[in-house]
């Protein structure tokens, strides 16, 4: 029996012994490489996590720049505008200012021309009545004569 198994045992060794270490070599390399593979991929998993935070920080950073401007550019606008229509109302303010004192002007205007109207029309009645009689056309005449004289 011992020989049988020397046989057997020489046999192996040199025939199934060496594809036995072969398959385990391989084996043992597919699981080196499977590893290494976890390994790489992991790496990348991490790396693509960490650009994916970078990227998130940055899209942060320029949402919050985008809003910022946004809210300068609304309050510019807002005091544009304001202004604008400061300079609308001063100006309408203007031409009213103006309206108005032409309406006053063109009011008072008519008003002298009713007063000199009006001075003319008691003038002319009152010249009439006074001057109704000879007697008191000369003494009218006569008065004039004489604040001419005293003038000269």
């Amino acid at each position: 029996m011992l020989v049988v198994f020397l046989i057997l045992f020489g046999i192996l060794a040199k025939y199934a012994w060496p594809a036995i270490v072969r398959m385990m070599d391989e084996r043992a390399d597919f699981i080196d490489k499977g590893v290494e593979y976890a390994r790489e991929a992991k790496r990348d998993r991490e790396k693509a996590q960490e650009d994916a935070k970078d990227l998130l920080t940055e899209a942060r950073k320029q949402q919050l720049e985008v809003l910022q401007q946004t809210e300068r550019l609304k309050r510019e606008m807002i005091a544009e505008a304001r202004k604008a229509a400061e300079n609308e109302a001063k100006q309408v303010r203007e031409a009213a200012n103006l309206s108005i004192e032409q309406a006053k002007r063109e009011a008072e205007l008519q008003l002298r021309k009713q007063v000199a109207s009006l001075s003319l029309q008691v003038a002319e009645k009152v010249m009439r009545k006074d001057l109704a009689t000879d007697k008191n056309q000369m003494e009218l005449i006569g008065k004039l004569l004489n604040e001419l004289e005293n003038k000269e």
